[in-house]
């Protein structure tokens, strides 16, 4: 299917590796042109440079999200290497884990930070120019734990929860000048993230066995869902949390 993106400029923040990487793969594939940022330099370069060669175009931009100035610095600096932003793929790592008892207010700003405020800088950078055109896609990258939290992920659940909260509210306010807001909901996904989470391997396989499908996911799966979030084809899809689990979360909503 061509999802109708071709010649768009998008932008990527954790795009080095994982999930962030394989959204931009896949937004190359399609045609766009497109900004990976990430913090370390070394790697994002390594990133893009593998994705070069393609119908797009991929460019690198260090950055840190959690860093309000670095944020505007971004988007002034992807808009001068390729113009206003049509795609935006807001992409944080996750905060540490911890149960709720041992984290302390310096743990949840730095949260608040990294996870919450980052998806807010984002949106609120990049939106003019989407009004101003008429057209826009914002993609949240979260987590299936705003369906069903997961235990000692305390920062991770309550910071995505706000962000698709945020998402929601923003995408009512932004729908009729053609820009849509939504979020992609990965479950338990074969990245470093989950390595760090889950070292052990009777642990991994414990955890595999819960899920209906008996594996973990691949970053292109997650990628296929926020892909389609980006197209032409998902104008009327907005305010949405496509959940991609495996069938992990046991809800009907």
């Amino acid at each position: 299917m061509d999802l109708q993106i071709a010649g768009k400029t998008a932008l990527v923040t954790g795009a080095s590796k994982g999930i962030g990487l394989a959204i931009a793969e896949g937004l190359v594939a399609e045609g766009a042109r497109v900004v990976m940022a990430a913090r370390d330099q070394s790697d994002l370069a390594a990133a893009a440079e593998r994705l070069r060669g393609g119908p797009g175009e991929a460019v690198a931009i260090a950055s840190d999200v959690a860093d309000p100035s670095r944020i505007r610095r971004l988007v002034d600096d992807a808009r001068q290497r390729l113009g206003p932003i049509d795609i935006l793929v807001a992409n944080a790592g996750g905060p540490p884990a911890g149960p709720p008892s041992r984290l302390d207010d310096a743990d949840w700003a730095r949260a608040v930070e990294l996870t919450l405020m980052s998806a807010v800088r984002l949106a609120r950078a990049v939106l003019p120019d989407m009004r101003e055109r008429g057209w826009g896609r914002i993609v949240n990258v979260t987590s299936l734990s705003v369906k069903q939290p997961i235990g000692d992920l305390t920062l991770s659940n309550a910071m995505r929860s706000a962000v698709t909260a945020f998402a929601r509210t923003l995408a009512g306010e932004v729908a009729a000048a053609g820009v849509t807001v939504n979020n992609v909901a990965p479950g338990y996904t074969s990245t470093e993230r989950l390595e760090q989470l889950f070292a052990d391997d009777y642990a991994k396989a414990r955890l595999m066995a819960s899920i209906p499908v008996k594996r973990f996911a691949q970053p292109f799966e997650i990628a296929a869902a926020a892909l389609y979030l980006c197209s032409e084809q998902a104008a009327y899809v907005t305010g949405q949390t496509l959940v991609v689990d495996g069938g992990m979360v046991a809800s009907t909503y």
